[in-house]
């Protein structure tokens, strides 16, 4: 079943919605390149449109009722946004549900050191990369290093035209034969992917004397000594801007799109609609890319510890009615999917992979060849699903991740399904994905964006017995 491309269909006033989506959403990029970075925007977008912080509600004693709009945070990390419908909450929710963590190089507890006059930071790539992708390249330093009395020191370096950059080095080819001849896993090690990050000694010191330079920069422009690393979260990304991309303009590249293109077409969504009957919530979570552990990971309890307290707010205490309110949700897990690529086109079966263009894409189930790890979403959430899309006249697609032998990957869907929701993945394609510089079309970001509104403000039943 071919399915068409969304731009034939569009008019001057789809265009125009279209491009303001987009620069909005590379705004977005620019301004979140981490998790601390993502939250801190989500917060500044909602309260602009009348959210207010849970905690604001239990401070007051104030109860939760329908038309509140509320959201929780944690950590810096995780948030949860509310829009609570008229119906009971014990009847479920809406959910759209991302993540805002990307692949990337973390700096390590202990990094700095000095090496032949070179000084460096040492790292742990976090997430799945390409080593080889990330050297040679402007790099960018983002983060906070928290002292022992709580003061933070929060940092983006690089960012500006006037900011310094960074990279990890690479061997010239001239002296590269050896290299050349391993493997893509090995041609670059982990334990290589150190950040150069200055060569300038203290005049006279024949010792240590870039270490000395260095620190003597930390501590007057920046505010932090080394020993403050130990308690630092300091993430190296690419430098640079989100851009549009073709002569046509029709694509963005950018870093990060995995998964914060889905984050923000679910958070514009969450955030145009209004009134709703049944409570309609957004999720953007961390750790995706690692498994999603930790506490601000969807494997963290946050989540249903949050709905309780909403619930208790609303008037009901029953344990059981948590369990009630999640089992009876609805949601999209709103993550990215492999784009069909021609120049690697071996890797794909084309009748079951995303293009762009196409509009969104539902993968009924992800996994690794025999569908291992995977959520399998039941033919009747996807009846319900095709239904809703096809009303709202929202462009999609349906697709795997690449061939069934070729490997595979996961997302928090079958995390959620774990209450025994009824939970799809549905994201937007993008090609070169997991590497710096990622890229995804204008019209499957819109039609993106369409499609978590559409959801969020469906009613009926999907078809369960």
């Amino acid at each position: 079943m071919e399915r068409k491309y969304a731009w034939h269909e569009y008019t001057e006033a789809d265009t125009q919605a279209m491009e303001a989506l987009c620069k909005e959403y590379r705004d977005f990029l620019d301004n979140g390149k981490t998790e601390r970075e993502c939250i801190e925007q989500t917060i500044a977008k909602a309260e602009a449109v009348g959210y207010k912080n849970l905690k604001e509600f239990q401070n007051a004693g104030q109860p939760i009722k329908p038309g509140d709009k509320v959201y929780a945070v944690h950590m810096n990390k995780i948030i949860a946004l509310f829009n609570i419908g008229t119906d009971s909450l014990e009847q479920g929710f809406n959910i759209l549900g991302a993540h805002i963590d990307s692949p990337r190089l973390d700096v390590k507890q202990n990094p700095f050191y000095e090496d032949k006059n070179l000084a460096f930071f040492d790292t742990h790539y976090y997430g799945g990369i390409k080593k080889y992708q990330w050297v040679a390249m402007p790099l960018a330093l983002h983060g906070v290093v928290v002292k022992k009395d709580g003061t933070k020191v929060t940092l983006s370096i690089g960012e500006k035209d006037t900011d310094p950059v960074f990279c990890v080095t690479d061997l010239l080819p001239h002296l590269g034969q050896e290299q050349m001849e391993k493997k893509a896993a090995k041609v670059i090690e982990g334990e290589n992917l150190d950040l150069l990050i200055g060569s300038q000694p203290v005049k006279g010191e024949l010792k240590d004397g870039v270490t000395k330079f260095l620190n003597d920069i930390f501590e007057k422009e920046y505010g932090f000594t080394e020993e403050d690393l130990l308690s630092a979260e300091l993430e190296i990304v690419p430098a640079g801007r989100a851009r549009e991309m073709g002569f046509d303009r029709s694509m963005i590249l950018a870093y990060g799109q995995d998964d914060r293109v889905c984050a923000y077409t679910s958070l514009a969504a969450m955030l145009e609609v209004d009134k709703v009957k049944r409570t309609t919530c957004t999720l953007l979570v961390d750790k995706e890319e690692i498994g999603s552990v930790g506490a601000t990971g969807m494997q963290s309890r946050w989540f249903e510890n949050v709905v309780a307290e909403l619930l208790a707010m609303a008037g009901n205490k029953s344990p059981l009615a948590v369990r009630r309110s999640l089992e009876r949700s609805r949601m999209l897990s709103s993550d990215v999917s492999a784009g069909f690529d021609p120049l690697y086109a071996s890797s794909f079966e084309a009748k079951n992979a995303a293009f762009l263009g196409k509009g969104v894409v539902f993968n009924k189930f992800t996994g690794a060849r025999g569908k291992s790890g995977s959520n399998d979403a039941n033919a009747e959430y996807m009846g319900f699903i095709r239904r809703i899309m096809d009303d709202n006249n929202v462009n999609f697609q349906t697709a795997e991740l690449g061939k069934v032998d070729l490997g595979g990957g996961g997302t928090i869907a079958y995390i959620m399904a774990l209450y025994g929701m009824n939970v799809i993945d549905c994201g937007v394609a993008v090609l070169s994905m997991h590497a710096p510089w990622e890229v995804t079309s204008k019209a499957d970001v819109y039609e993106a964006k369409k499609c978590y509104v559409a959801f969020l403000k469906a009613d009926g039943v999907e078809g369960n017995l």
